[in-house]
């Protein structure tokens, strides 16, 4: 693991938010990506060294799920929002087992929970089980980052650490 991976994961472990309870805020805007986007999932994840958690999730019962499943890795690693069209035709995703089973993930759309010192802990995405023919559009993609934007403030403005 590089330096750069080992400080991000002690950003997100110093939100100490891993393993804690739904915050109704996220909740309302997971709820809120879902309808604006028609995506039968949205999620806040946080990708964690060995797993993705999701601290809110509308649409799915999961709680996390193992790490070299997560979509979202691949979206930390950009500073993008990152679409994917229909994972069946991606070779990173075909054979996933989140592609090949439940919840059978066809469309996924991401943006990076970017924390105020820089670092891209998780992700607000929209999953769907059909593909899409078409890209979202460049105001779509800006509304979903707002609300990744505003995902981590919630997060931050939670932490026991924003208070030191």
């Amino acid at each position: 693991m590089d330096t750069t991976e080992q400080d991000r994961l002690q950003a997100l472990r110093d939100l100490n938010v891993l393993d804690t309870e739904r915050l109704p805020e996220l909740d309302r805007i997971t709820g809120l990506a879902s309808r604006i986007f028609g995506a039968s999932i949205a999620l806040v994840s946080l990708v964690d060294e060995n797993r993705q958690w999701f601290k809110s999730r509308c649409g799915l019962d999961a709680t996390e799920t193992p790490r070299e499943w997560a979509f979202c890795d691949y979206a930390i690693r950009s500073t993008d929002v990152m679409e994917v069209l229909d994972a069946r035709e991606d070779s990173r995703f075909r054979d996933n087992p989140l592609v090949t089973g439940p919840p059978h993930i066809r469309y996924y759309c991401g943006a990076p929970l970017v924390t105020r010192s820089g670092y891209r802990v998780g992700t607000l995405c929209i999953i769907d089980g059909a593909p899409r023919a078409e890209s979202m559009s460049q105001g779509k993609r800006l509304l979903l980052a707002e609300l990744a934007g505003q995902s981590i403030r919630e997060i931050e403005r939670m932490s026991p650490a924003a208070s030191q």
